[in-house]
């Protein structure tokens, strides 16, 4: 019987039954660094394509390598207990794993399993090396070993025994036998190992992941630590190669899936829009291009507003699929917000990021960059740390604005209370929304001073507007406009686009480039009527809404 294919945000994906990516160009760049007998670590965000890409890749590599892949996650915290126990669970997962091939002869695995069955608790990480050094050389092919989610090792001090057995092998190949070449994934980068292990166990902090002699300064990500800077050892260079492999989705990645799913559903979709679309709110992030394209699949197709999948495979239905994406918990949202409140720096870096419109320059072994870096909140552009994508972007703006000290704002009660104002027959009245900001805003905060403006002055506004779209409009901001003299908003409506520009006061010339930026950016969306919201705190200041004709664009502006 043929099973239809779906969208699927669940483990790994295979091509007969779900709709996905073609990796190929990928998996042969990786084959690449196998050849070379390299051995490197994947270490993503979470729901980044890891498994799939390792699944894909044992597959990949069958014809030329004797593939042998591991999950430590099944090997349970129990089995990394001491070094006797883990050698033993390790021993026995890696036959099982390695007899699958038929071209195993079982005698190569032979003596290991004899060794299991004298001593059952009694194995040694030496005595394990030495059994799977015989077996790579026995073997009929190369060994290739892959492990995923080493993150579920990381913490203990046999990982790390571990980490430096195949350190030892790896540097001694050309005398002794070892694994062609060792694949690590995981969201933890093992080279920092050191950062991971808990302060109480600073005996641990020299991650063996290395080669390089010396006391150069470590190359290799930070976590947030636990370790003070007096307890830490720097790690030399490692063994791993760097993985410098693209893992998101391009347009073109995209538009490959999408043309598969249209020869089976025929929706008659703009491929090339959809595509673009996914693209520019999630920069390519494995899970929420597979988890949009899901919900407009399954739960916005069907809806009252998008009856069929014609209609769903649309503007609106993506912008509804947006808005259901934000709205319902899931695994990878809750990890990365629990983040915010594990490491405070964090949580400190990604509002001023995001409120003050603060440049924050990449600078290796900042210890919130790094995290930011490695739980997938941030990417490094021209050497500035940028919000990851336009969904975690908004993720955040909801996160923040809804925290009970927000809450407890007067700007918060004003717009819940002015709501039913703003909606005429279905329209968003923006103009409306901004007169009435002006007013609560002055009233609430007008006798605070200038640092008030420039730094809470445009989270207020956000605050304001929340209520206002709350569950039937998407908002997000431009971040290529994102400085400290001006933010963009950009508020779909059911169907109606508004752009919005806040905006620090800095005298009339640049209050006058800020009217041209804007009227570009209208250009550019095909808009007639643009608004801005500046914050001036000279006294003199004339505090009102007013209309501004920039060439044939309108401009709502107000002071406050």
């Amino acid at each position: 019987m043929e099973i239809d294919k779906m969208f699927n945000v669940n483990a790994d994906c295979q091509p007969d039954l779900h709709y996905m990516v073609d990796i190929t160009e990928r998996l042969q760049k990786i084959k690449e660094m196998v050849d070379a007998g390299q051995y490197f670590t994947i270490n993503r965000a979470r729901q980044y394509g890891k498994t799939t890409t390792l699944q894909a890749l044992g597959a990949f590599l069958k014809k030329d390598y004797i593939v042998v892949s591991l999950d430590f996650q099944m090997l349970g915290a129990a089995k990394f207990k001491d070094e006797n126990v883990f050698s033993v669970a390790f021993a026995r997962h890696f036959i099982r794993a390695l007899e699958r091939d038929a071209r195993i002869n079982p005698r190569q695995t032979m003596p290991l399993k004899e060794e299991l069955k004298k001593h059952k608790t009694e194995l040694e990480l030496l005595e394990l090396f030495e059994f799977l050094s015989d077996i790579c050389r026995e073997a009929p092919k190369p060994v290739i070993l892959l492990v995923d989610e080493v993150d579920s090792a990381s913490n203990n001090q046999v990982f790390l025994d571990f980490l430096a057995q195949l350190r030892g092998y790896y540097i001694n190949r050309k005398s002794v036998a070892a694994f062609h070449s060792v694949i690590l994934a995981g969201i933890y980068d093992v080279k920092s190992i050191k950062r991971k292990i808990r302060s109480d166990e600073e005996q641990k902090v020299n991650s063996p992941w290395n080669t390089r002699e010396g006391n150069e300064p470590s190359k290799s990500k930070l976590l947030l630590g636990d370790c003070t800077r007096d307890r830490m050892v720097l790690v030399p260079y490692d063994i791993a190669a760097d993985f410098l492999i693209d893992m998101s989705f391009s347009v073109k990645d995209i538009i490959g899936m999408l043309n598969e799913y249209e020869k089976d559903h025929h929706t008659n979709m703009d491929i090339c829009q959809i595509a673009g679309l996914l693209h520019d709110y999630t920069s390519g992030y494995p899970y929420l291009v597979s988890r949009l394209c899901k919900l407009m699949d399954e739960r916005v197709a069907g809806d009252e507003l998008f009856p069929d999948r014609q209609s769903a495979w649309t503007e609106d239905g993506f912008l509804k699929a947006v808005r259901i994406l934000l709205s319902e918990p899931n695994t990878l949202f809750d990890s990365l917000l629990h983040k915010l409140e594990d490491y405070p720096e964090l949580d400190s870096m990604l509002r001023s990021l995001l409120f003050q419109g603060k440049e924050i320059s990449y600078v290796i072994g900042v210890r919130s960059i790094e995290a930011a870096l490695m739980f997938g909140f941030v990417k490094i552009r021209d050497n500035l740390v940028q919000i990851a994508n336009r969904i975690f972007e908004t993720l955040l703006y909801n996160f923040f604005l809804v925290s009970p000290e927000m809450q407890r704002e007067g700007i918060c009660d004003a717009a819940w209370k002015d709501k039913n104002l703003f909606i005429e027959n279905g329209r968003l009245n923006m103009k409306r929304v901004i007169e009435r900001f002006v007013i609560h805003f002055d009233d609430l905060y007008g006798d605070l001073g200038e640092k008030f403006y420039e730094d809470d002055g445009r989270r207020y506004f956000m605050l304001f507007l929340k209520p206002v779209i709350n569950g039937q409009g998407n908002c997000y901001v431009e971040a290529e406009t994102r400085n400290r003299e001006r933010t963009d908003l950009i508020v779909d409506y059911h169907g109606e686009r508004f752009i919005i520009e806040t905006k620090v006061w800095y005298g009339p010339a640049r209050h006058a480039e800020g009217e041209r930026q804007l009227s570009d950016y209208l250009e550019h969306y095909h808009l007639k009527t643009g608004y801005m919201v500046t914050f001036q705190f000279n006294k003199r200041k004339e505090i009102g809404v007013k209309e501004v004709a920039v060439g044939d664009k309108v401009l709502v502006e107000a002071i406050v």
